[in-house]
């Protein structure tokens, strides 16, 4: 197409900054929405961001300082905007600022059309006036940010109600990063009539701006970064590790085939029937023509059945996937990192018509290797319209996911936010209220609930070499095989946490899902698992539904990283040649009807004190009997409660050592209540749980001793 530039080589050099020293060959946990994170490392999901560096000083006379302090400035804006602003206020405001605008013009009018000249007051009109156009204005406000467009999210508004090159935010994981490229940062065209010449700003876009009468004639290059995220889950993966070595064009190369696509081709058609191309020759062999044809039916066969994979990490995810591109601190995302992203949208239906054409004239190129080539561009450059590209502006990395809490939470905000400070006083009341409402789901059983509320609260808080600090893995054992319990407790958890997950442990499940991310070479990319999740996700096991059968190789696997995943809290990516270990937070609840086969901190018997006889419909009515406004104060009570610093004193320390084996349900109890260090009163109380809880498991002992 012509005066329609767009260059995307990989700066392989760039790729030894990511590598860590003592592990060249292993790609580092780099990097996105999100969705949808504060202890250990955060996940990265779907949305790509494309990191890209300046030069430090502008060349051709650009001076880049003004963009640095717009930045600025929309990041101050930022933080103003993420004080306590809670949208369920917003509602309320509308409607009662628009009433009382309505109101206020309503008289405005009546007095105007029952007044006369005589009878007119200039000063009551204005007052009038100037109230209604107050209360009108703020309540207009207040509406754009209760229905959520003043900055469109594009989790929300679908892709068809938003105008390219717009200004939106995106919540995600990362997922994946692919290799960095290069962009025009600054560019330059001719007028071929007039000849005159335009400076152009090329950062924030995917297609240069040249009309038909232009032609551009110099270009400054930069680097820019690329990832792949989704709306829970973010992927961003600069291929760090081994990459099969592949022959990349040079600029002048992809700029004569942008410009002149059809004359190439009808050049390929003229080498193929004399033996050469241009300064290529084929030499006349057989075999390289027959391999060239073959190659091209593939790619071919490529483009046209297969269809694109979004790359979800788990089944049946319909959330938007997006292609990030970063062009600043980008070293500093991870995969697997929760982002709020806010940046330019880019839509453009060219990319794909270009995509196109950089895949036939790659096979032209290097029939070889054309099929590998298109499979890694098919996968790299998706359609626009299928997965959109953002060009990030701001990129803010989330504590949590919880929109009912700020976005920052850290422990120094925390005491000084009056928020904050105003639901620690009334927490006794929630917890109160949320022990009772979980007894309900549990069939009546205060004590596992109790237990529920602890592991609910649980957070990796930090590593001490490679045993992680804090997670608080439960077993609720006892749970009716033949029923719908299970499914319905795992709807009361997913009211009640951000992100959550039910596994069901079948033997077709566990040999047929892929539960670890592993690398494809062939894509350049790194497909998605089960267990790619971002923090503070709540992972319920149900092995209720665990049957007799024989699991194979994939299966025993499958198990095997479940319970490094209880264990360790970490994930071992495959990557072929090696495996890399991706720590996690994850809170991971295993109900099942004996003793788990998979390992647990804590296991409690369930031990219900009613049956229903409808099931879906008890689960239902408990729900229906919460009010919104109480069901959101648990879901502040269970975030908040992550982040409140602890201490313990020597005294207490010295006397509990001995007396419970598990520290975790001391810190947590004391948590649960609001206080942040240990009281004798919560020790003992710890204590009365602990031991109600193993004289439980004795009198539920199986005749086969599984429950023990």
């Amino acid at each position: 197409m012509k005066g329609t530039l767009k260059l995307s080589s990989v700066a392989e050099e760039e790729k030894s900054k990511l590598v860590p020293d003592e592990e060249a060959d292993a790609p580092p946990p780099l990097v996105f929405l999100s969705a949808m994170a504060a202890d250990p490392r955060p996940l990265r999901g779907p949305t790509s961001p494309v990191l890209h560096h300046r030069p430090e000083t502008a060349q051709n006379g650009v001076n880049p300082d003004w963009e640095k302090k717009v930045i600025e400035y929309f990041k101050e804006k930022l933080k103003e905007n993420n004080a306590p602003k809670w949208p369920a206020v917003f509602p309320h405001l509308t409607v009662v600022l628009l009433a009382i605008g309505m109101f206020f013009t309503a008289w405005f009018f009546v007095y105007e059309v029952t007044s006369t000249k005589y009878t007119r007051d200039i000063y009551k009109e204005l007052l009038i006036s100037l109230v209604a156009s107050l209360f009108m204005g703020f309540g207009v406000l207040f509406l754009l940010l209760w229905v959520g467009i003043y900055v469109p999210s594009l989790n929300e508004v679908p892709l068809h109600y938003l105008k390219p090159n717009s200004f939106v935010k995106f919540r995600c994981m990362i997922q994946d990063m692919f290799d960095p490229e290069f962009y025009m940062g600054v560019y330059e065209t001719v007028n071929q009539n007039t000849k005159a010449r335009v400076l152009h700003f090329g950062k924030y876009r995917d297609i240069a701006e040249c009309g038909d009468n232009l032609v551009q004639d110099d270009c400054l290059l930069n680097l820019l970064f690329n990832a792949y995220v989704n709306a829970n889950q973010a992927r961003v993966s600069p291929s760090t590790s081994y990459t099969p070595s592949r022959h990349k064009r040079s600029y002048e190369d992809d700029e004569d085939m942008d410009l002149q696509p059809n004359k190439q081709k009808d050049q390929h058609a003229g080498a193929r029937q004399t033996g050469g191309l241009g300064g290529l020759h084929w030499c006349g062999e057989p075999k390289r023509l027959e391999t060239e044809a073959s190659a091209g039916q593939q790619l071919n066969s490529l483009n046209l059945s297969s269809p694109f994979d979004l790359n979800f990490p788990l089944p049946g995810e319909k959330g938007p996937a997006c292609l990030v591109k970063v062009y600043e601190d980008w070293d500093c995302f991870k995969v697997n990192d929760v982002l709020e992203l806010y940046g330019v949208l880019s839509v453009d239906p060219v990319l794909s018509i270009l995509n196109n054409e950089e895949r036939d004239a790659s096979a032209l190129l290097d029939p070889m290797e054309c099929t590998d080539m298109a499979e890694e561009q098919r996968v790299h450059s998706p359609p626009a319209s299928l997965v959109p590209r953002i060009h990030v502006i701001l990129a803010q990395k989330l504590q949590h996911i919880n929109p009912l809490l700020p976005t920052c939470l850290n422990k120094e905000e925390s005491r000084t936010c009056k928020f904050v400070s105003s639901f620690m006083a009334e927490l006794s009341p929630v917890r109160a209220e949320l022990l009772g409402f979980l007894t309900h789901a549990l069939l009546g059983d205060s004590l596992a609930a109790e237990y529920l509320i602890l592991h609910l609260i649980s957070t990796v808080y930090t590593r001490r070499d490679v045993l992680p600090l804090g997670k608080f893995t439960v077993n609720l054992s006892g749970c009716p095989q033949n029923s719908t319990f299970t499914e319905h407790l795992y709807r009361i958890i997913q009211h009640l946490v951000p992100a959550s997950f039910r596994l069901q442990m079948t033997i077709e499940n566990m040999n047929q899902l892929k539960f670890i991310p592993h690398k494809d070479y062939t894509a350049n990319r790194l497909v998605s698992g089960l267990l790619q999740l971002p923090n503070n996700t709540s992972l319920v096991i149900d092995e209720t539904l665990l049957e007799q059968g024989q699991l194979d190789t994939p299966g025993v696997h499958n198990v095997t990283a479940l319970s490094n995943l209880i264990t360790w809290q970490k994930v071992d990516y495959d990557f072929s040649y090696h495996q890399m270990e991706f720590p996690c937070n994850i809170n991971i609840l295993i109900t099942s009807e004996g003793r788990s086969l998979l390992p647990a901190d804590c296991q409690i018997h369930l031990q219900p004190q009613l049956i229903p006889p409808n099931m879906e419909e008890y689960m239902n009515s408990l729900l229906a009997a919460v009010l919104p406004s109480v069901l959101n104060k648990f879901r502040i009570y269970l975030t908040l409660l992550r982040f409140l610093d602890y201490s313990i004193s020597d005294d207490i320390t010295k006397c509990s050592k001995h007396s419970i084996s598990s520290s975790y349900i001391i810190k947590f109890l004391s948590l649960s209540a609001g206080q942040t260090t240990l009281s004798r009163e919560r020790w003992l109380r710890a204590k009365q749980l602990e031991s109600s809880r193993k004289n439980r498991l004795q009198q539920h002992k199986c005749v086969n001793g599984n429950e023990l």
